[in-house]
Order: C-alpha cells, then sequence, then structure tokens
C-alpha cells in the first residue's frame, strides 16, 4: 500500500470585518496565497487552510482537534506582525500590523512544535516564528537598519531580489551544496532583530546583514523558515536560488516524524 498523501496546516490571512468593503461586505475572511499551495501540493502534499478556532463556542473543534489531523503546518506572508506581540509600541500608526492574527498564528506554532509537528515559514513566517519563540523585530528596516538595502519595492514586487550568505553546516544551506551565496526575491520591511533562543541564523543579506534564514532542529522540535518567498522563485528573474529542495526536504523531514512519532 502507498503511504498516505502527507497533510499539511497552513496559517490563514485574514481579512478583517470592513462595512465598506464591495466583496462580503461587514464579513471576515480567511484565506491563502494560491502560489504557496501550488508549492506544496506539486511536491504531493495536500494542503488545508487552518481556520482561526471559535474558542468561545463549547462544541467548536480547539486548535489541538485541528493539529491532531495535520503532519506539519505552513506560515505564509501578509500583514506586519504587531510590535504589541513582542513588547514594543507601534513607531508609526500604518506598523501597527495584525495582533489578532499574531496571537491565532503563535497559539498554532507553539502547539505544533509541542507536539512535534514539523514548520515551514516564508516572510512572515518567519518572524511570527522568532516573536513566538521570544524574539523581536524590526519594525521597518530602512528606518532602523542604517546602510541597508530596498527589501520591498512595490512597483516591481516579487521581481526585487539581492544576495544571501549561506552559512555552512545547518540543514537549510546543506540543501545547496557548494553554494556560498544565492540570490532570492524579497518582499518586507520588517526583519528579524533579536533572535529568539534555540533558532540557529542559516542565511543572512550579504548587503546589510538581515536575518534571512532560521532553524530549530533540537530533536524534538522541528521548525525552518526563510525571509524570502520560495513559492515565487518560479514565477522570478532567472537565477534564483532553487525553491524545490527547501520544500522536498522539509516534507521528508514531515514524512520522518509521522514514521517515528515522538
Amino acid at each position: 500500500m502507498s503511504p498516505r498523501l502527507i497533510r499539511l496546516g497552513v496559517g490563514a490571512c485574514i481579512m478583517h470585518r470592513d462595512p465598506l468593503r464591495a466583496i462580503f461586505k461587514g464579513k471576515a475572511l480567511l484565506y491563502v496565497e494560491q502560489e504557496l499551495t501550488e508549492y506544496a501540493m506539486r511536491h504531493g502534499a495536500l494542503v488545508f487552510l487552518i481556520p482561526v478556532p471559535d474558542v468561545d463556542h463549547p462544541l467548536a473543534p480547539s486548535y489541538d482537534d485541528y493539529i491532531d489531523q495535520i503532519d506539519g503546518l505552513l506560515l505564509q506572508g501578509g500583514a506586519d506582525v504587531a510590535p504589541s506581540s513582542y513588547g514594543e509600541e507601534a513607531m508609526r500608526p500604518e506598523w501597527g500590523g495584525d495582533a489578532v492574527r499574531d496571537a491565532y498564528e503563535i497559539e498554532l506554532i507553539k502547539r505544533c512544535l509541542k507536539r512535534g509537528k514539523p514548520i515551514l515559514g516564508a516572510c512572515r513566517g518567519i518572524q511570527i516564528l522568532n516573536v513566538a519563540l521570544g524574539g523581536t523585530l524590526y519594525q521597518d528596516i530602512s528606518t532602523q537598519v542604517d546602510g541597508s538595502l530596498v527589501h520591498r519595492d512595490w512597483e516591481i514586487y516579487d521581481q526585487n531580489v539581492h544576495e544571501v550568505a549561506l552559512r555552512p553546516g545547518n540543514w537549510l544551506t546543506e540543501l545547496y551544496p557548494g553554494q556560498a551565496t544565492a540570490r532570492v526575491n524579497t518582499v518586507h520591511h520588517q526583519a528579524i532583530k533579536d533572535v529568539a533562543p534555540g533558532l540557529e541564523v542559516c542565511a543572512v543579506s550579504t548587503a546589510d546583514g538581515i536575518v534571512e534564514g532560521v532553524l530549530l532542529d533540537d530533536g524534538d522540535r522541528f521548525a525552518v523558515a526563510v525571509q524570502w518567498h520560495p513559492e515565487w522563485t518560479e514565477a522570478g528573474p532567472v537565477g534564483l536560488l532553487s525553491a524545490e529542495p527547501l520544500m522536498q526536504a522539509f516534507l521528508d523531514k514531515v514524512r520522518e516524524r509521522m514514521e517515528s512519532p515522538r
């Protein structure tokens, strides 16, 4: 019998209630960016969006009920992480972020790690993983990091690229043997400031030192996250770091945990 397909839950982006929105007026929406799901599905994984659990209703499934049904977790991009989620006040109102989504994803992260379910994050995913584990963020790179690159350019969006240095000797960078540097896309204005305890930095921007990849691998817990969007690599400029080894190796790790639960 063939092994069953890996089931990945994905943390939802949230479009909050807006009485002026033309579509689903006044309703809250949960969604996932399509290329992320395609990225996992072309490696044979099933992808399910995890709704925000209704903790106030006694019959509603809990966080753990959802986590029971998945083998691993994907953390996607989207709204800013709220400074209040890591003990700061917003330097500008437009950087206030989404504390509701933060609380939801932090619950998913902590419960998945406690249960030994591997996590893969991209863009916001690396930031919320860092915050969930006790780290902090730059609210705005260009404001807080002298000499920084333009990491988010709205006009060219995912066509904006820069170089990262891959630090040797860890799970992430060993996926690209013999490659000390690589080009990746960049669509973010926040980034890791203080690295959370237990996270290993695997990649940094060569021009300004911004953290671009982190790993948690302590035997019981496994999480890997990158600041770029690997799911957008195929549509990006020629010469970007291949996204396929990352997803395939992550799914191999998930399968390993499924076959040898801890």
